[in-house]
């Protein structure tokens, strides 16, 4: 939900404009414009605070933008150093279960029908479709009658057009199809209940218009991918697939970040181990919550409050999100990590890992600060830790209590503003550090990067996963009862997985198996070192945290957004 005091100011910015119009109208008239000026907003307050405002991608801005892209021409094209790419598709026979007791597809095995190619991913390497020209989009593609194919367009944000400086501002994607449209960004396809247009069907010959992004920045990739319907469906007609128009536009002004009505995105589950069944639905749902965040990073689910705390380190700012209807959103924390003066020169200064003591306190590590703050009852922020043998941490990343109340978290470099080989490193290692009652333990300096962290169920063992590039371990530790821990050994390697991603965020469920962010996605692990699967979503998770009454929806923080998922295992959580 976005504050309430936004819609109050737009309320309020139209009275103001209403009363400039009429200014030199008589006294009575605009006493009477005042008042009814004046009953306007309290109405429009009643209404707004009985209900959430979200809204979905569709909901897209009106009026006149401040610069228009038009992408069927050569110039618009060249402008966002684009191409446009094209392909058919083929009707094919696919393996399926049919519906089983559940009404999930859990029952025999059957035949079904599938397109290929699927081409809404933001990866998937066109590079070997058909280059088109801007001017041709309004050519007849496609066989006819029963059909579909897709066009593709990798758009950069130019810095400005026509003198309007784009930073910032919301950009829009319109086109319209003969006859039907779906449209993917940067791969990922979201709908909500009910909604028509935007990244799903708005009707026959009917435009297709959405937010692409809410505060676009110069040189910024963004990809499109438009499925063409032939249609209708239930009686193809003899006509083919062409596109009537495409065009970007662009809005100044725009609000981020918002919370949207929860959205459906497209996900995939990759099941290598039948294991994964009891933990991943057969038909399993990802939901978007909130977007036009910078980065989101440490989230924590508050029990007793109902609601997840996370970071836009980004930003410097803690973000409180509460599900509750179409969900609210709300800033928690401002200068969540840091308050210096020379905060520009820092990419992340904000905090990341948030977590909560046996007491329901609130603690933080603190990027820019680089230490690790609690939060007291009475707000006051308590130094748990900020130096080890009198030199400054890092800048501690990931944070987990033991149920002894000792605090364990990473300290890799990432928060400054030049990593490693920033001026301001103290440390000669990156470490894992218990602290309790005052004093700061190190119990590992294993690895370059250390990460993501947690316990198994019963603490005998202790999990920090690597953000290296070269070594994309998990390893596992014993753990001592005075805190320390022994006998460090390799539990999964992933380096030879691919991809620019390494490990980030790490946690354990009540089953024991372990959920990392690793390349390509969210992968599951047993506690014996399996790799069971991987959960597939259209922004990478960096981070997550289980959430709501039992504790088996994970939320994720997954770049820009924020995301949610119901598994079925309840999670560990503070």
């Amino acid at each position: 939900m976005m504050p309430l005091s936004i819609d109050f100011s737009l309320v309020r910015a139209w009275a103001i404009q209403s009363n400039r119009a009429h200014r030199e109208a008589s006294v009575n008239a605009s006493m009477w414009r005042l008042r009814f000026a004046a009953a306007f907003i309290f109405g429009a307050l009643v209404f707004l605070a009985g209900r959430a405002l979200a809204e979905t991608n569709a909901d897209a801005p009106t009026g006149k933008p401040d610069v228009v892209i038009d992408l069927a021409t050569k110039e618009g094209v060249d402008l966002v150093k684009g191409q446009w790419r094209y392909s058919d598709t083929k009707i094919i026979h696919v393996d399926f279960k049919a519906a089983g007791p559940d009404k999930q597809p859990t029952g025999k095995p059957i035949k079904t029908y599938d397109f290929t190619p699927h081409a809404g991913g933001v990866d998937f390497d066109d590079s070997k479709w058909e280059k088109i020209d801007p001017t041709t989009l309004d050519a007849r593609r496609s066989t006819g009658r029963l059909c579909f194919n897709w066009y593709r367009i990798n758009i950069t944000i130019p810095p400005r057009v026509n003198d309007v400086d784009l930073a910032g501002a919301t950009a829009v994607f319109e086109t319209s199809l003969d006859d039907y449209a779906e449209i993917w960004v940067d791969g990922e396809v979201a709908r909500a209940l009910g909604q028509s247009g935007g990244s799903v069907i708005k009707g026959w010959n009917a435009s297709n218009r959405l937010i692409i992004n809410r505060s676009v920045q110069p040189g910024q990739k963004i990809q499109l991918a438009i499925f063409g319907i032939n249609g209708p469906l239930s009686n193809p007609p003899t006509n083919y697939i062409w596109m009537r128009e495409a065009k970007l536009e662009f809005y100044k002004g725009g609000i981020v970040p918002v919370v949207i009505t929860p959205s459906e995105v497209n996900i995939e589950v990759i099941r290598k181990d039948p294991a994964i069944d009891a933990i991943v639905p057969r038909n399993p749902k990802i939901f978007k919550l909130a977007e036009g965040f910078k980065f989101t990073e440490g989230p924590v689910w508050d029990r007793k409050g109902g609601y997840l705390l996370f970071s836009d380190p980004n930003s410097n700012t803690i973000y409180k999100y509460s599900p509750d209807g179409n969900g609210t959103l709300t800033v928690f924390r401002e200068k969540s990590g840091y308050e210096g003066a020379d905060i520009a020169e820092y990419g992340q200064p904000g905090s990341n890992g948030l977590t909560f003591d046996q007491q329901g306190r609130l603690t933080i590590n603190q990027h820019g600060n680089r230490r690790v703050v609690r939060v007291e009852s009475d707000g006051t922020l308590a130094v748990l830790a900020d130096r080890f043998e009198g030199k400054r941490l890092n800048s501690p990343n990931d944070l987990v209590y033991r149920s002894d109340g000792t605090l364990y978290f990473t300290d890799p470099p990432f928060g400054l503003p030049k990593f490693f080989n920033d001026p301001r490193k103290e440390l000669p290692f990156s470490g894992v550090f218990a602290a309790k009652d005052g004093k700061i333990q190190l119990v590992s300096k294993d690895l370059t990067g250390p990460n993501g962290l947690a316990f198994s169920p019963d603490e005998k063992f202790f999990y920090v996963d690597n953000w290296d590039d070269h070594k994309k371990v998990v390893m596992r530790y014993e753990v001592q009862p005075d805190g320390s821990l022994k006998n460090g050994k390799l539990f999964f390697d992933m380096t030879s997985a691919g991809t620019e991603d390494a490990l980030d965020g790490l946690k354990v469920d009540k089953a024991g198996n372990l959920y990392v962010s690793g390349p390509g996605g969210l992968w599951i692990l047993s506690p014996q070192g399996k790799h069971l699967g991987m959960i597939i979503a259209p922004k990478h998770p960096h981070n997550f945290a289980w959430g709501d009454a039992d504790g088996k929806t994970l939320y994720f923080c997954a770049r820009s957004g924020l995301y949610r998922m119901k598994l079925n295992i309840e999670g560990i959580r503070p």
